[in-house]
């Protein structure tokens, strides 16, 4: 596990976020607009969706089609715009506006889960997170890690396995390896770094 780690190290050095955030409600939310729609867009409708509502009092008291028009190229615009909506209502009413820093409080928030949970906590409040979202699932299967699709299994397997310190780092790198080269249709095996670590790179040759 640690050469595949320190290997990661080598092939990403810079291991951060897509998500393009100011504070820590903007990344909850641009969160839970990226659940399955890509990063760049995402950031492409929050720089709006900010200059329209710039604060989280303006999120809780928007009208609902002025933020579902907003929110639409993300898809699932009803259930999103509802969510920072409510979202932001709660944060503001039980948490005076700040983003709770423990997994069992953002899972109250609407729209939250545990991946989007646990991408905050690492990021926000530096705490150990394993943040499996398709990438890291998919990549942990081809690589041997794990032989399941579910993501809470992933998420426990993980954290077994690999130290507190390096879960969230790792889990940046399988986005970027996942999406540079280990690709959901057409993985470039030949063209990987880690294929000498990969069960799957193995197997194919």
């Amino acid at each position: 596990m640690q050469a595949l780690i320190e290997r990661l190290k080598e092939l990403y050095p810079v291991a951060a976020c897509t998500l393009d955030y100011a504070d820590g409600y903007r990344l909850l939310f641009n969160t839970r607009l990226a659940a399955q729609c890509t990063d760049a867009r995402v950031n492409i409708v929050a720089e709006e969706l900010y200059t329209v509502f710039p604060t989280l009092e303006a999120i809780a008291n928007a009208d609902i089609q002025a933020m579902e028009a907003i929110v639409r190229p993300c898809g699932f615009y009803h259930n999103k715009a509802r969510d920072l909506i409510e979202g932001a209502r709660m944060l503001l009413k039980d948490y005076g506006g700040r983003v709770p820093d423990t997994m069992e409080e953002l899972l109250r928030i609407p729209g939250i889960g545990r991946k989007t949970a646990n991408l905050v906590l690492g990021e926000l409040y530096g705490q150990p997170a394993v943040v499996a979202d398709t990438h890291c699932i998919r990549l942990s299967n081809r690589l041997g890690l794990c032989d399941t699709k579910d993501p809470a299994k992933v998420e426990t397997i993980l954290q077994k396995i690999i130290p507190p310190e390096e879960q969230l780092h790792f889990c940046h790198r399988l986005v970027a390896h996942g999406r540079a080269v280990c690709k959901a249709r057409s993985p470039d095996c030949g063209a990987c770094g880690i294929r000498e670590l990969c069960k799957f790179a193995g197997a194919v040759v």
